[in-house]
């Protein structure tokens, strides 16, 4: 079984990836941090010197080549990856089972205002631009993470409590 987790940054990908993959004894891959090894760069560096063209070209070589692997994982993906180079496809084609982990746009608000500093993309902005910024991705982004086969609100639910509820989906 091949699980993609997919969201908006802050909707837990990582952290509920990494219970689920105890819970269910498979191997856990976050795609930002795939792309980091093999590039030997951080993202924001990748950005940085590369520009976004080029990581969202790499980062579709790279979730091809892990979708193409035989084994059974779970996958973070980046925020943005669901958006790009017709990555919905690529998932869709690799019988991948996604779901998208959805906070509605006052959730993803509050945790990013809470973890700014973490996030090259918003550490820059003041915390009353945040929420046009939030609600503008997340409109913009909505269409491309509803192509998931299953989606999984996140709303006032711990993380643990998201892990649970994604295991008993699963099996």
């Amino acid at each position: 079984m091949k699980i993609v987790l997919l969201g908006y940054m802050a909707s837990g990908k990582s952290s509920i990836g990494k219970r689920l993959s105890k819970k269910l004894s498979m191997k856990f891959l976050d795609l930002d941090d795939y792309i980091i090894e093999k590039e030997k760069m951080s993202i924001s560096k990748i950005f940085e010197t590369k520009g976004e063209v080029y990581f969202r070209l790499i980062e579709n070589k790279y979730l091809k080549e892990i979708l193409e692997k035989d084994k059974g994982f779970i996958l973070a993906l980046g925020g943005g990856t669901p958006c790009y180079a017709n990555n919905m496809d690529v998932i869709k084609t690799a019988n991948a089972n996604s779901i998208y982990l959805q906070g509605s746009t006052a959730t993803m608000i509050e945790r990013l205002i809470r973890k700014k500093s973490k996030r090259p993309l918003i550490a820059s902005l003041g915390d009353d631009q945040i929420p046009e910024f939030v609600a503008k991705h997340l409109f913009e982004r909505r269409p491309y993470y509803e192509q998931a086969k299953t989606i999984v609100k996140i709303d006032n639910k711990s993380k643990k409590e998201v892990a649970e509820e994604l295991e008993h989906l699963l099996s």
